[in-house]
């Protein structure tokens, strides 16, 4: 037996949601899992799920009504009509064997996003960078300024969005018209999706442990983008996903909305948004941007100000003003609205701050996404020492991109870098791939560094291996300065080192240090 992320089970537009019995999840605690689990809740059906341990996200879903297994057994599925999986479980999987044994409906997580995204005006967000924020970014545009059936969206978000009524989880089933999602590239399964509105942040390759090359990766982008039913909005400041665009039909073109930050970028397809920059950092940390969108909003600027910091950041709200006004918001209603957004979870989140020292959360996980943390990071403290731990996610993407990494994490002022998150890969599949593989990278000196904490030189900073990140958390929260921003990075379980170093703050300067 096999799994395949691609296959297609039911077909979407016809399923009736209201009529599902009992769905269960295969690793129901995961972000992709949860939003999904919480959305067919707060629509009736009923959910369990299995998870490894329980986490904030079960314990949630529990509050809602879902019934958690902890471990993955094949009991745990008896009588459940739907079982769901994602990417990274296994055919041998005692809870798959079990289901397919009584006859129960296995679907990928992205067959139920494709089933929720066919009953309403879907916008998606594509792109190996920016999809959560992008995303929140649409969903807060609608839940604050949205009226009649383009209020109250549903949205599935790979994170709790930043408001100003405070945390909101990331999966929300509404009684509007508009749904917004991200679109996963990692597995190939966003092919399913026919969205009314396609936006593509970026197409930089990424998964190549899927997709085997870089061909593979953008024809996947340029296929979801052709399902399109309406337009395709891309960032043209990316050459890939410029590319993408060029890529389509003449007809394809012409729905196109293309929209940069360069002045001097030349398009001569689609519609065209030009995006300028008008207070790289204002008061709130945060930026004024200015759009120029001369087919939907004549030659009149729309002024808008989001309270994130970088420029990557500025393309992200013009995408989704873009994308908010195409599928009906009034413009200055959704640049208004758009100020209420104050952030995605794990995206430049400051968890402390403590005697002058203050501690950021970021997901960035790829090189691109930290090298736009770390000149955001510029942006915003523009004085401060900037010190990094890093936790490099999965071990084929850190072989790929070693070098890449390394020059990103040295736009820091020190950077570490902690054992690798291996996710769903293992470790004796890549045995010369470890913590000390980027800051091999950086020095170009090979593999095999020999001290667990040497020191490489880098361009502005150091880039070092620490294989603890216990360790390089109290290390670095030990010798921080008045002034310093300590950043912890990456999508595994580093995130939970960002406590220990305001803890770890605090008890040091409570002792009057």
């Amino acid at each position: 037996m096999t799994l395949d992320p691609t296959y297609q089970p039911i077909d979407y537009a016809a399923a009736d949601i209201s009529t599902w019995k009992r769905v269960h999840f295969i690793g129901i605690g995961g972000s992709g899992m949860s939003v999904l689990a919480d959305m067919l809740l707060e629509r009736g059906v009923q959910v369990s799920g299995s998870d490894a341990q329980a986490n904030a996200k079960t314990e949630h879903l529990a509050q809602l009504g879902a019934t958690i297994y902890l471990g993955q057994k094949a009991e745990n599925v008896e009588g459940a009509s739907i079982v769901v999986y994602s990417s990274a479980i296994k055919p041998d999987n005692p809870e798959i064997i079990r289901a397919t044994e009584q006859g129960s409906i296995l679907m990928h997580r992205s067959d139920i996003l494709a089933t929720l995204l066919a009953h309403g005006t879907s916008i998606t967000v594509a792109g190996a960078h920016g999809k959560t924020t992008t995303s929140a970014m649409i969903a807060q545009i609608f839940t604050s300024a949205g009226t009649g059936e383009l209020a109250d969206p549903s949205y599935a978000i790979g994170g709790s969005i930043h408001t100003p009524e405070g945390l909101r989880d990331g999966g929300h089933a509404g009684r509007g018209r508009i749904i917004v999602a991200e679109a996963d590239e990692s597995d190939g399964s966003f092919l399913k999706y026919t969205p009314n509105i396609a936006v593509i942040t970026n197409v930089e390759p990424d998964h190549l442990d899927h997709y085997g090359d870089r061909q593979a990766f953008m024809q996947a982008f340029i296929q979801h983008a052709q399902h399109a039913t309406g337009h395709v909005v891309a960032c043209a400041d990316d050459e890939g996903a410029l590319s993408v665009v060029r890529s389509l039909s003449d007809d394809e073109r012409k729905h196109a909305v293309v929209y940069t930050t360069s002045p001097s970028l030349s398009v001569t397809y689609g519609q065209v948004v030009r995006v300028y920059t008008e207070a790289a950092r204002t008061g709130d940390g945060g930026q004024d941007f200015s759009v120029v969108w001369s087919e939907r909003l004549g030659e009149q600027p729309l002024h808008a100000h989001i309270r994130v910091p970088g420029i990557h950041n500025v393309r992200n709200a013009a995408a989704a003003l873009i994308a908010s006004i195409l599928a009906g918001m009034d413009p200055a209603d959704a640049a208004r609205a758009l100020d209420d957004f104050r952030g995605a979870a794990r995206r430049f989140d400051v968890k402390g701050f403590v005697n002058g020292v203050t501690v950021v959360d970021d997901y960035a996980h790829h090189p691109t996404e930290v090298s736009a943390l770390m000149d955001a990071a510029r942006v915003r403290y523009p004085d401060a020492r900037i010190r990094v731990l890093f936790q490099p996610h999965l071990f084929s993407r850190t072989h790929f991109f070693a070098r890449e990494f390394a020059m990103a994490l040295e736009k820091a002022d020190e950077a570490l870098v902690s054992a690798i998150y291996p996710a769903r890969e293992f470790q004796k599949d890549w045995p010369d791939i470890s913590a000390e593989t980027i800051p091999a990278a950086a020095s170009g000196a090979g593999s095999g560094v020999a001290s667990s904490v040497a020191s490489v030189r880098g361009g502005a900073g150091s880039v070092r291996a620490f294989e603890d990140m216990h360790e390089a958390a109290e290390y670095l929260a030990r010798t921080a300065e008045p002034g310093d921003v300590l950043f912890t990075v990456g999508a595994g379980s580093i995130t939970a080192m960002a406590d220990v170093m305001v803890d770890a703050l605090r008890e040091r300067f409570s002792e009057g240090e």
